[in-house]
């Protein structure tokens, strides 16, 4: 099985560029909560190791360079809201995200490595994209852990508020759980309404009041 590596941030640096972002976000595809980015800029002589695409590591694991990502790497984590996805679209709210995130650099980037195919229209510095880019890139790898485990702990917090809907395991994923908690209690502020399921809940609420 193939490990990320530096080549795509070696091949960079050759063509001039010295800080180079790896940059991915999570929660596309959840019910519930914000779609949450983060940009992070290695230093070539302090690599965690072990850092893969955040889906193949234990929750352990991500929380392990989570934290050792923030105290030898540039790291920066940014947000676009429910009410954002609902106004535009996910695609275009995850490159929101990905706009902000890689602005809150406390470092600048001068070139950025994008998870996918597309890169965001907001963005102005030089960059490539890299489809599975968490699985063949170590900064993208880093932006996929970093992103989501904010975003997973982000989504326990909202869960204290809201615990029907067992947020703290399925991180607003529409499980059996979720399912059931939107039909016993309903839809809450962090629901996207512009979600199928979610729209068809609140439309047939509206048929069933008028």
């Amino acid at each position: 099985m193939t490990k990320p590596d530096f080549i795509f941030e070696q091949a960079a640096h050759r063509r001039g560029f010295v800080h180079v972002a790896g940059v991915d976000e999570v929660g596309r595809g959840p019910l519930a909560g914000p779609v949450v980015a983060a940009a992070v800029i290695l230093d070539p002589a302090h690599i965690p190791d072990g850092l893969d695409d955040s889906k193949k590591l234990t929750a352990k694991r991500r929380d392990a360079l989570y934290d050792e990502l923030f105290a030898v790497a540039h790291v920066s984590i940014a947000g676009a809201s429910v009410a954002e996805i609902d106004e535009h679209n996910i695609l275009r709210a995850s490159h929101i995200a990905m706009v902000r995130a890689i602005a809150g650099l406390a470092r600048t980037a001068d070139h950025a490595l994008i998870d996918g195919n597309m890169i965001p229209r907001d963005l102005v510095l030089s960059s490539e994209t890299l489809i599975k880019g968490d699985g063949r890139s170590l900064s993208i790898a880093a932006a996929s852990i970093v992103a989501k485990v904010w975003r997973d702990r982000h989504m326990v917090t909202l869960s204290q508020q809201h615990p029907h809907y067992g947020w703290d395991k399925n991180a607003g994923y529409p499980t059996a759980q979720h399912k059931l908690g939107l039909e016993q209690f309903g839809v809450t502020e962090h629901h996207r309404r512009s979600f199928k399921p979610i729209h068809n809940i609140l439309y047939q609420d509206k048929i069933v009041s008028d």
